[in-house]
C-alpha cells in the first residue's frame, strides 16, 4: 500500500512554519523530521505514525483510532500509530501532528 499523499500534503501545510523541517521516505511512507528526529510519518501502511514520549504510549492507545506501532513482532514503546478516521479533520491531524513535534523538539539535534 502507498502512503496517502493528501495526508502528506495535509501534513507539509500544517508543518510550513515549523523551523527544522525536513522531509524523508521512510517505512513505505513520508517521514517528518525535526531537527534530525522523527515526529510524524504518512505511513506507507495507511494512517499516520507519531513519535511520543515512551511513558505516554499506553495511556494515548487507549483513546480511538489508536493503535501500538509493531516493529520486528514487537510493540514500539514511544510511537503509536492513528487510523485514517483519527485524522480526517484538521483539528484530529494538529493535535497529533503537534505532539509529534513538541516531542522530536524536546530530542537532541541530530
Amino acid at each position: 500500500m502507498a502512503y496517502d499523499e493528501d495526508l502528506a500534503n495535509r501534513l507539509r501545510e500544517l508543518l510550513a512554519t515549523e523551523h527544522g523541517v525536513d522531509e524523508k521516505r521512510m517505512f513505505g511512507g513520508v517521514a517528518f523530521l525535526i531537527n534530525g528526529n522523527m515526529a510524524v510519518c504518512a505511513s506507507g501502511q495507511g494512517g499516520l505514525m507519531v513519535r511520543v514520549p515512551p511513558e505516554d504510549t499506553a495511556a494515548l492507545l487507549e483513546r480511538d483510532h489508536t493503535a501500538p506501532m509493531i516493529m520486528a513482532g514487537r510493540e514500539t514503546r514511544g510511537w503509536i500509530r492513528i487510523g485514517d478516521d483519527g485524522v480526517r479533520t484538521k483539528r484530529q491531524l494538529q493535535s497529533w501532528a503537534t505532539r509529534g513535534v513538541d516531542y522530536a523538539k524536546s530530542l537532541p539535534p541530530k
